[in-house]
């Protein structure tokens, strides 16, 4: 098989793995280009310090980088190794970083790489140069190491060659050809290279590459510091490249390495040194390689002063060498992967260092090859799932810098986002803020996290305070707020959840190919549903409400899920769909008292039989006009009320005038997030995703098999007989051993799952985490522990949902 005509832009340690990988699973007729010469082309691969660790809070980056890891040292260059294993360590010498690396050990732990935390003594024992007197301890991943990436290309260059794949150095691309709306080929400067897919690898020149296609790439190339020492007196004689591990001391922001009696020094304590793409000059015989700038020894000052203290061995020494080397960053740290929305058959796999080069390889064939990835859930990294905002200049600069900044930060997990903000301000953002809302922010979207002005209900409750960590961006006014919402009745701002509108006479016949239910029912049904790839993998769980024959409002997750009804439109013209997201709003009304609110505000019927459980109708609330749906995710009656932005603020008054007198409360995402665990609901991106079946994940009861033909029909068939996993409740009964998700579960001292969700239960009054765990571990009462830094939680396997099983009080 040879497969479609393949370009590859860009022979660096990405460009390289892709031939490889691509070509092993028989499309060879594929041709890679490049401006500089083979193996060392002059990208960011040519100078990479080559330090690879594993450690990430993300399973998938994680993921990339074990499989990197693990077919570089499989790699040789005439009996030249592409990995030396020496381990990795990252060094506390705070108490506050000691706790973020028993953090880190939960999270590499729960993703299945073996590590374990050292003593300063054990530190100095695995890395003698380090001062003992300095250090607290530290974490040793002992498969971590050095990639010798330009080694690493050679290899992989090799074995693509051999398969036919055709490598074509000192090509330097001029434009992307299409053709109504598709890829036709490349141009370079010595000609023309017909092409049905084009693979930007380009690195950072990355940008650029992909404006030819029309495409606008969220990559900033930042300038980083990297310098090598001159002979260490200690060092002497040392024969092998590497002998300690790699080293990280990330209190000051640095990173080192051996290079037989030198040591490399990186660092990212200086300013941010942005470089725009099209400044990056092509590649030279006669000068230092594009990728590199001249260093700036002012900005390594205080790095060196560190070394100094951390490494004393090193006062015997000087540097003599450095760098301002170039590497990518964009605005949420992940890689940007996938098709271009615009130009069929342009593809990009941007923003990928080499620690996780070889596993994108892997993951762009499976699904360049397949249509699917089945090896990695790239959900995180798709380069569609931005909103517009999130591609301008301005933002994508001034995020992409402070993700430098902060590249070795202890972030907490509801860590608000820097500046630019506010962006995007809902219809009752003024209101908000005269409540005393505190914000955080969701898709660029202020939205409150509780509201000051509800202090008051917290006298008399008896609300636990969690430990130190989980406290951050916490107040006892969420537990008060959950509280208030099984009480009485609660405004919740939904307007950031996603809204897309699907009309047009192939509507329905669109949405039943792609949706797991039968969406195809009366006006004013409303169909809880899932969206799935073709290996059966869960991309999205969405709300399809049919508000007339040939007009429906989903209820969405993001940008992604837009991008899969776009990318699935048929070619007759007979559906529309468009993001009304910006231009609607919408309150969630929801409590036992929801009813005596909103019915007095409406000649419309909103009894039980006047609108029924996942039914919607139009009506008017005030003088506003609404879409009503009666849903409900905290697990209250009430509705979901959407209205256009500019009515948005009448309509919270309004609900306002009428809640207010009988109690009612405005309440934040901390309570909506209590509530909706207690309820056992899932929350797609974070308790499953495109690795999770429906059965696995506990949402079977929205695959309708009986149904005509939908994508991921026939995996699921497969898959629904083999369920070896599943999404499980527990339950933590101390009140203050509250966590946050992305820790390990144990079994004894068997790590054998980990969290997704996790709240305190203000209802039930007991902490609740859901984690994926080993179907035979599943069975309510099971007694479990959860690794939370650096202690063992206990945790009970229990029947779900928590509250309200017969589902009562939605459907009264």
């Amino acid at each position: 098989m040879a497969g479609p005509r393949v370009v590859i832009i860009g022979a660096g340690v990405v460009g390289a793995a892709l031939a490889d990988e691509i070509s092993a699973r028989g499309w060879t007729e594929v041709t890679v280009v490049d401006q500089g010469p083979l193996p060392a082309t002059g990208g960011s691969s040519s100078h990479a310090p080559g330090l690879v660790f594993q450690t990430n809070s993300s399973k998938t980056m994680t993921e990339l980088a074990r499989y990197t890891v693990e077919k570089f040292c499989s790699l040789d260059v005439d009996g030249k190794p592409c990995f030396l294993q020496v381990g990795g360590l990252e060094v506390a010498t705070t108490p506050e970083r000691l706790a973020e690396l028993h953090r880190r050990l939960g999270w590499i732990t729960a993703w299945g790489i073996e590590a374990r935390l050292l003593t300063a003594d054990e530190c100095v024992e695995r890395h003698p140069l380090v001062d003992r007197d300095k250090v607290l301890g530290g974490l040793l991943v002992p498969t971590d190491g050095l990639a010798k990436a330009v080694l690493a290309v050679e290899a992989q260059i090799r074995r693509a060659t051999e398969r036919g794949v055709r490598f074509l150095a000192r090509h330097e691309v001029l434009d992307i050809l299409k053709t109504d709306g598709e890829v036709t080929g490349v141009l370079t400067d010595q000609g023309e290279i017909p092409a049905d897919i084009v693979v930007c690898c380009a690195g950072i020149w990355g940008p650029k590459i992909a404006r030819m296609a029309g495409m606008n790439l969220p990559l900033t190339p930042l300038a980083h510091q990297l310098a090598w020492t001159g002979p260490v007196p200690a060092l002497a004689g040392q024969t092998e490249e590497a002998v300690r591990p790699i080293l990280r001391h990330q209190d000051a922001d640095l990173y080192y390495r051996d290079r037989y009696d030198a040591i490399g020094i990186g660092y990212y304590g200086h300013r941010p040194m942005p470089v725009s793409a099209d400044d990056i000059r092509a590649f030279d015989d006669d000068a230092e390689m594009p990728s590199v700038l001249k260093f700036t020894e002012e900005d390594f000052e205080p790095a060196w002063a560190e070394t100094q203290s951390l490494l004393p061995s090193t006062r015997e020494a000087k540097i003599e060498e450095g760098i301002n080397g170039l590497f990518s960053f964009t605005t949420d740290n992940f890689p940007l992967l996938g098709e271009s929305p615009d130009v069929k058959g342009f593809w990009v796999a941007e923003a990928v260092w080499v620690t996780h080069s070889a596993g994108v390889g892997r993951a762009m064939a499976e699904w360049l090859v397949d249509g699917h990835c089945s090896s990695f859930d790239l959900h995180e990294c798709d380069v569609n799932r931005f909103e517009p905002h999130q591609l301008s200049p301005e933002y994508v600069l001034a995020r992409d810098c402070r993700n430098f900044e902060e590249v070795y930060d202890i972030l907490h997990p509801l860590q608000p986002s820097g500046d630019p903000r506010p962006i995007r301000t809902s219809p009752f953002h003024a209101r908000q803020q005269e409540h005393g809302a505190f914000f955080l922010e969701a898709n660029g979207w202020e939205r409150p996290q509780w509201y000051e002005a509800n202090a008051p209900l917290v006298e008399g409750r008896t609300i636990p305070t969690p430990n130190d960590w989980a406290a951050r961006f916490w107040s006892p006014v969420v537990g008060a707020e959950a509280q208030a919402t099984r009480e009485t009745v609660a405004m919740y701002d939904m307007t950031a959840l996603k809204r897309l509108e699907v009309s047009g006479p192939g509507a329905a016949d669109l949405l039943e190919r792609l949706c797991t239910g039968k969406v195809v029912k009366s006006v004013g049904s409303v169909t809880y549903t899932l969206l799935l790839d073709h290996d059966g993998g869960i991309r999205s769980d969405i709300t399809v409400a049919r508000l007339a024959r040939d007009l429906f409002q989903v209820g969405a997750n993001g940008n992604l899920d837009l991008d899969w009804f776009t990318r699935h439109l048929p070619a007759d013209g007979t559906v529309q769909v468009r993001d009304i997201t910006p231009g609607t709003c919408c309150i969630g009304l929801w409590g036992p008292l929801a009813r005596k609110v909103l019915q007095p505000l409406t000649d419309e019927d909103f009894s039980n039989d006047g609108l029924k459980y996942f039914r919607a109708k139009r009506a008017y609330i005030g003088s506003v006009p609404v879409t009503a749906m009666r849903l409900s995710y905290v697990g209250e009656l009430g509705w979901e009320l959407y209205t256009t932005a500019d009515q948005g603020q009448k309509l919270w008054d309004t609900l306002w005038q009428a809640a207010e007198p009988l109690g009612g409360v405005i309440a934040g995402r901390g309570a909506f997030n209590s509530l909706r665990l207690e309820k056992g609901y899932r929350s797609f991106g974070t308790d499953m995703t495109y690795e999770h079946d429906p059965y696995e994940a506990g949402v079977g009861f929205a695959v309708k098999l009986d149904k005509g033909d939908f994508i991921g029909k026939a995996a699921l068939e497969r898959r629904k007989t083999d369920v070896r996993r599943k999404l499980t409740c527990l339950t933590i009964a101390d009140p203050h051993a509250v966590v946050l998700g992305k820790e390990p579960v144990y079994d004894g001292d068997r790590a054998v799952g980990y969290v997704t969700s996790a709240a305190y239960g203000y209802t039930i009054g007991k902490g609740i985490a859901y984690a994926w765990l080993p179907t035979e571990l599943t069975t309510p009462g099971t007694a479990l522990h959860i690794g939370y830094f650096d202690q063992r939680v206990e945790a009970t396997v229990a029947e779900e949902p928590l509250f309200d099983p017969t589902m009562s009080r939605l459907r009264g």
